[in-house]
């Protein structure tokens, strides 16, 4: 089956094509430094093919998220490398993924700093945010001026170096979900009329000058691209959404990436812009490795990986119950329920570490 090939992803060599996505479990505390629970918690899943960690702050700034982990200090760095050599140690191979909130935040999370920056000043609409104390309305945020946004792009840098010594195998940029790389992408989000906005080459221009800067740090092939062109989470939508993402991609081709990954399912929802953006379509502008994401079942995936759609497909909700995941698709095992998620976001082991795994019967 193709889910079990193995893959060559630059200089690494993946046994399987099944990721384990970038998922938010809230359990770093309020230091927000990577502890030893985290690191179980890795460790348990490192039979993937490839690991993306949980959206990782680069500075305080990007903050949004109660609990979640950083990359911003020394101390968020060397608990990060016990992760990291935890799953090293079971074979495992892990990329962080590095994020900026933006306007998906509060100042709860930075009072020092005032109000979440964004593109644009334009609120989310809709649900609120769960900040430190409670549940509270989204702020409308403050755009970003155009002589602050070089220190924006030194944050992903710096913290691109920090992953580094942490030991990690690569980084990924998150530019999907509503978060502040694609509040400069899309023009729902971006009504600049600096360099930075307006048409789709200056609203593409923050996350390739955080593309270059990152690889100063990294190897072109250790570097993933993360996006989602039929996404609304976090009120988002491009009105031309495939002249948008087409272009990006062309444009991110060259950088010889080590993949872009796409959040083409549905499973979040769909802004509604035209019709959605299909997988294979990517093909015709970025030549690298496709990352399929969102929704997948087992026997979708597989049919992606042979059509050719995608080299390689990440799960997210399956892997958060089933810390064995790849064993049971490789032997047709049922998998744990995932309806569940109160304890998804919680402190401690409940509803973490302490799914069971699966027992092979004798001779399979």
């Amino acid at each position: 089956m193709a889910l079990f090939q193995p893959f060559q992803l630059g200089h690494l060599y993946l046994p399987n094509r099944v990721v384990m996505a970038p998922m938010t479990r809230g359990r770093a505390g309020s230091s927000r430094v990577p502890n030893a629970l985290m690191a179980a918690y890795y460790a348990q899943r490192a039979e993937a093919g490839l690991m993306i960690t949980e959206a990782t702050s680069i500075s305080e700034q990007g903050l949004g998220w109660v609990d979640s982990p950083g990359i911003y200090t020394q101390a968020q760095a060397e608990g990060w490398q016990t992760v990291v050599q935890a799953v090293h140690n079971q074979g495992g191979r892990i990329f962080l993924q590095l994020w900026h909130c933006g306007r998906a935040s509060h100042t709860e999370f930075h009072p020092a700093q005032g109000l979440p920056v964004s593109a644009s000043a334009i609120a989310i609409q809709g649900d609120a945010i769960h900040t430190p104390s409670g549940k509270k309305p989204y702020e409308t945020p403050r755009a970003l001026e155009t002589d602050e946004i070089p220190a924006i792009v030194e944050d992903y840098r710096q913290a691109a170096v920090r992953a580094k010594a942490a030991g990690f195998n690569g980084v990924e940029i998150h530019s999907a979900n509503g978060y502040l790389l694609d509040q400069f992408l899309q023009d729902k989000t971006n009504r600049r009329t600096d360099r930075y906005g307006g048409s789709i080459e200056n609203r593409c221009r923050l996350l390739l000058e955080v593309v270059e800067a990152v690889q100063t740090v990294w190897p072109a092939g250790q570097v993933g691209v993360r996006i989602s062109p039929n996404g609304v989470f976090n009120d988002m939508g491009d009105s031309d959404a495939r002249a948008l993402f087409f272009y990006l991609a062309a444009q991110l081709n060259p950088y010889r990436l080590a993949y872009l990954h796409v959040m083409d399912g549905l499973g979040f929802g769909f802004h509604g812009n035209g019709t959605p953006i299909g997988l294979g379509e990517f093909r015709a502008y970025f030549t690298g490795t496709l990352i399929g994401n969102v929704g997948y079942a087992q026997a979708e995936a597989e049919e992606r990986l042979r059509g050719g759609d995608a080299d390689l497909i990440a799960f997210g909700r399956p892997f958060i119950t089933n810390p064995d995941l790849v064993t049971r698709f490789r032997h047709g095992l049922p998998l744990n329920d995932y309806s569940d998620m109160r304890h998804w976001y919680t402190p401690g082991s409940v509803g973490y570490t302490d799914y069971a795994k699966a027992e092979v019967p004798v001779g399979v």
